[in-house]
């Protein structure tokens, strides 16, 4: 069965959403197939209590990701529009899907635009399991958008996004990206497979991770963040000086230590994915200069915005689900001056 699956190929939906094209009748007809064996297989474990409608559901989620000749297409998201203006430094949030998004800033800027890109992917982690949080059991399940539709589809997804920040970096610009095991080894690769040239592989170690409640495994207290450039003949900015200042005159190593955000970060509210600003600011001093221009492609509570106007960057974020926005202004505004754009005049269809 492995073997056949890997001939059939599949394309996965943005995380804003969004369904692969059939283009071919003999190859759909070929995944039917493949399929009806599949939902046999299921059909036979099912519980009597299973409805049909439940069942058929789950056959036109499979059928629908199964594709030889697919076309990666997203349709448009209808929400593409700057939400938040800011200026000192300049500040430009938008409500869009990432990658129309980000096709039409390189539509615009074809040689790139951002001296630096941070980027927090879905992790895909989303599989029902539990963790603990404040002495409670809870689910590790973030949403629909961290859902994995099993590693092809993952990785495709990934080389989209991947291939279209790299579009829009400057030629010695670089690119930051945070992940765990469920994700990280399929972003190193497409980093390798698009040209990118690898700088540093940290590792983020936090001192008060959530036990293993299960006990069958080491403890999680670590996430990877990747660090990138454009390509081989990128001449990327480092601050060894200023590094090396913060760390009490020593080499900084390719391990920090940070808790998760503290309270004070999460005052108006938390992303469940939410990163510190410590780590942001330190990833940002490190490879940009005062006034660089930094893209967060998966803005979420715009961490990585609030961290760039405490460092006297330029920021563009986007994100697309309208509580995060609404988060992220709160955000933005409580360490920002106000918006450099009157608020009724931000909703307007995306031109860049």
């Amino acid at each position: 069965m492995d073997c056949i699956t890997q001939r059939l190929p599949v394309i996965r939906h943005s995380r804003e959403g969004g369904n692969p094209v059939i283009e071919s009748p003999e190859i759909f007809f070929r995944a039917f197939l493949l399929h009806m064996i599949l939902l046999h297989h299921m059909f036979r474990t099912m519980t009597e209590d299973y409805s049909f409608k439940q069942f058929a559901g789950t056959f036109k989620k499979m059928a629908a990701g199964f594709s030889e000749h697919a076309v990666y297409k997203t349709p448009s998201s209808g929400k593409n529009r700057l939400v938040y203006s800011g200026s000192a430094p300049d500040i430009y949030l938008f409500q869009a899907n990432c990658l129309e998004m980000m096709d039409a800033i390189a539509a615009k800027y074809p040689h790139g635009c951002f001296d630096m890109i941070f980027a927090d992917p879905p992790y895909f982690l989303s599989n029902g399991g539990i963790t603990c949080q404040a002495g409670k059991m809870v689910s590790v399940n973030k949403g629909d958008w961290d859902k994995s539709a099993g590693p092809e589809v993952n990785h495709t997804f990934n080389l989209e996004w991947l291939s279209r920040c790299q579009k829009l970096l400057k030629p010695n610009g670089t690119i930051w990206i945070s992940g765990t095991m469920h994700v990280i080894y399929s972003i190193g690769y497409g980093l390798q497979q698009l040209g990118f040239k690898m700088l540093n592989d940290i590792v983020w170690e936090k001192p008060n991770p959530p036990p293993n409640l299960a006990c069958r495994y080491f403890t999680h207290s670590t996430e990877m963040v990747l660090w990138a450039a454009k390509n081989v003949k990128s001449k990327h900015t480092f601050n060894y000086s200023d590094m090396r200042k913060i760390n009490g005159g020593k080499q900084m190593k390719s391990v920090w230590r940070f808790t998760s955000p503290t309270n004070p970060e999460k005052i108006h509210g938390k992303h469940p994915t939410q990163k510190p600003l410590a780590l942001l600011e330190r990833c940002i001093l490190a490879s940009t200069n005062p006034d660089d221009f930094v893209l967060d492609p998966f803005s979420g509570s715009s961490s990585t915005g609030v961290a760039c106007i405490k460092t006297g960057r330029s920021f563009c974020g986007i994100e697309l689900e309208d509580a995060y926005i609404d988060l992220s202004i709160k955000r933005l505004k409580d360490v920002n001056a106000p918006p450099a754009i009157p608020e009724k005049e931000l909703a307007y269809e995306v031109g860049w």
